[in-house]
């Protein structure tokens, strides 16, 4: 059996894969992988006519998917500390983003979601206008002034003082100060229509590969290096160190109410269709 699996090239997904992708991890399916852009797999998942069996995607998507995809309990980026910035040229307060245009990496994103919870407590009379921007061109638009503020995520963390820009907000902040839970990112699912069997078997197999991830973090490097678009290699291990956590193995208790309340919140504010009670279940 051979999946057809999509994930991002950044080095918290290719650090999960690596050893499943490379054929090391023994009784798992052969993956034919692709990589692409999160904002490009939501589509996929969304618009229901792509061809891949396993997806990375934004927990944001989930209730416009959920129907034919069940989330798997491992794999994805779900942790504390690690939540969206709201980046600005000139440090000041939530308010002062009233009108103002922000760009963002994706409107079906987490971090879109968590920045829309965010605004609607400290923005008075809300954002002005949102323009979804790939990820990597939104620090360089806030710098050069073709925005008034930007939503990054991953790496953008460790990297945005080197724009010379402020963080005006911390979207993660923000969700765990009033929630109490961990900030949900990035889910893996896979196709329902695959069976409950097969479905339990990609669980482990994910589990599995970012325990040997773990056991020997230099095995993957290579991998990690060869996708991470000319990132310093001390910026991959910040990355890796932040996203791959205890819920990258398993969502546990505290992971599916991280999940369940992003989206329920959510919902309430009119941003996602409500989830149905079983809607996060796993075989």
């Amino acid at each position: 059996m051979k999946l057809k699996i999509a994930y991002s090239p950044c080095p918290n997904d290719t650090f999960v894969f690596d050893a499943w992708a490379h054929g090391r991890v023994p009784g798992a399916p052969r993956l034919d992988v692709t990589f692409a852009d999160i904002d490009v797999t939501n589509g996929w998942a969304e618009g229901g006519t792509d061809d891949h069996d396993v997806l990375k995607v934004s927990y944001a998507v989930l209730p416009w998917i959920l129907d034919e995809y069940a989330l798997l309990p491992c794999g994805g980026a779900l942790g504390r500390g690690c939540g969206p910035l709201v980046l600005t040229r000139d440090e000041g307060t939530g308010a002062d983003l009233a009108g103002k245009t922000v760009a963002v990496p994706s409107e079906r994103s987490t971090a879109y979601l968590l920045f829309r919870l965010w605004a609607a407590e400290t923005v008075p009379g809300g954002v002005g206008n949102v323009v979804v921007m790939p990820f990597h061109e939104i620090m360089p638009a806030v710098r050069d002034g073709k925005v008034d503020a930007g939503l990054v995520i991953h790496e953008a963390r460790f990297t945005y003082q080197n724009y010379g820009l402020h963080c005006l907000a911390d979207m993660g902040e923000h969700w765990e100060a009033t929630t109490g839970l961990p900030i949900p990112l990035g889910a893996i699912v896979a196709r329902r229509s695959l069976g409950e069997d097969t479905l339990r078997l990609l669980a482990e197999s994910a589990r599995t590969s970012v325990r040997m991830a773990w056991d020997d973090p230099p095995a993957s490097r290579p991998y990690v290096l060869e996708h991470a678009q000319e990132m310093d290699p001390k910026v991959a291990d910040q990355h890796i160190g932040l996203y791959v956590n205890e819920f990258t193995a398993d969502l546990g208790e505290h992971g599916y109410a991280a999940v369940r309340g992003l989206l329920t919140r959510a919902a309430a504010e009119g941003l996602v269709p409500p989830l149905g009670p079983d809607a996060l279940s796993f075989p």
